[in-house]
């Protein structure tokens, strides 16, 4: 078990609907980076930009950014993560991917489709709940939307870590920067979202603000909000949680409920 996971967050503009420029971009700003780290977070849909036109897009679990994914993650011997658009039988999903050196897929599909922009006409919802366990940590992944619903977020298996990466659009960033923070305070965990900067193709803005909260919804980086293409280190260390929640034993208090999916 790991007492400290190191991670790095990129945070970049996204070239529509072309994994090849993205591939590239990404591959680009990982060969730069200075720091060692345990776990890369690129953003939602990294590979094509948030869009609905899955039909041309959509790549399979044996596609060419999944073996991009696996090849990086050997030669930097690190995790990388990030969610992009998968065809699975006849269904399309947006489906968060963490992919280990050893070669090794596990994947959450997102559970909120966003109806403003009609996802859900074009995506299946995921119904798992899931978390993965690397290097002696229980991380567990969530898309974008799912961020605006505490209770699919619930921490009831002792997570140490939710982790969000998004398309989240300027104009609402108030409710991303609000949320993350609350989520780390309500699930006594390590949050970490990951979002995108710039235009997209249908002219929608991005300003960034991907972030990391301690326990206490303490922002673990420097500097934040950050607004601009950079990549963010931060290190989290699993003797905060395990102190501050034996302090402070909030979660023992939760109602005792299950979910049920409709």
């Amino acid at each position: 078990m790991n007492a400290t996971l190191e991670i790095a967050l990129i945070q970049s503009h996204l070239s529509w609907e072309n994994p090849i420029q993205n591939r590239s971009n990404f591959e680009q700003k990982i060969n730069l980076m200075d720091q060692k780290v345990d776990l890369i977070v690129l953003p939602e849909m990294f590979n094509t930009g948030f869009t609905m036109n899955a039909v041309e897009v959509a790549e399979t679990m044996d596609g060419e950014t999944i073996n991009w994914l696996k090849k990086l993650a050997k030669e930097k011997n690190c995790a990388i993560c990030g969610s992009i658009i998968i065809k699975d039988i006849d269904r399309y999903y947006n489906r968060f991917l963490f992919v280990t050196p050893d070669g090794t897929v596990q994947k959450y599909d997102k559970h909120q489709l966003f109806t403003l922009a009609k996802e859900e006409e074009v995506f299946t919802a995921g119904m798992e709940d899931v978390i993965i366990s690397y290097k002696g940590w229980k991380i567990k992944p969530q898309v974008c939307y799912d961020l605006r619903f505490p209770v699919w977020a619930r921490n009831t298996s002792g997570y140490d870590v939710l982790l969000y990466v998004a398309s989240w659009p300027k104009p609402r960033v108030n409710a991303w920067d609000a949320l993350l923070k609350a989520r780390a305070i309500e699930n006594m965990s390590y949050c970490i979202g990951v979002n995108r900067v710039g235009l997209d193709g249908k002219g929608y803005e991005y300003n960034g603000h991907s972030a990391v909260y301690d326990v206490l919804g303490n922002s673990v980086l420097e500097e934040n909000p950050i607004e601009k293409e950079t990549t963010l280190y931060a290190r989290l260390e699993k003797s905060h949680i395990q102190n501050t929640r034996n302090k402070l034993p909030f979660l023992n208090d939760a109602d005792d409920f299950q979910i049920t999916l409709k």
